[in-house]
């Protein structure tokens, strides 16, 4: 039996956007948000870089 979803196409998984903080001593840290990112960053004195980050999927198929 098929799939009860309206006619739609099948489900295909959305790109995760990861929020990357780098630390001018190479620590990397991710954040699900980019205001979670900032705020690490301004609790650190602002001397961080924040990078978006869109990971491979973990299975490494395409999604």
């Amino acid at each position: 039996m098929g799939c009860n979803c309206g006619g739609q196409q099948p489900y295909v998984r959305r790109a995760i956007t990861v929020y990357r903080l780098t630390m001018p001593d190479s620590t990397q840290r991710d954040y699900p948000t980019s205001q979670e990112a900032e705020a690490a960053n301004a609790r650190s004195g602002n001397i961080g870089t924040i990078a978006v980050v869109t990971p491979a999927s973990p299975d490494a198929r395409r999604t």
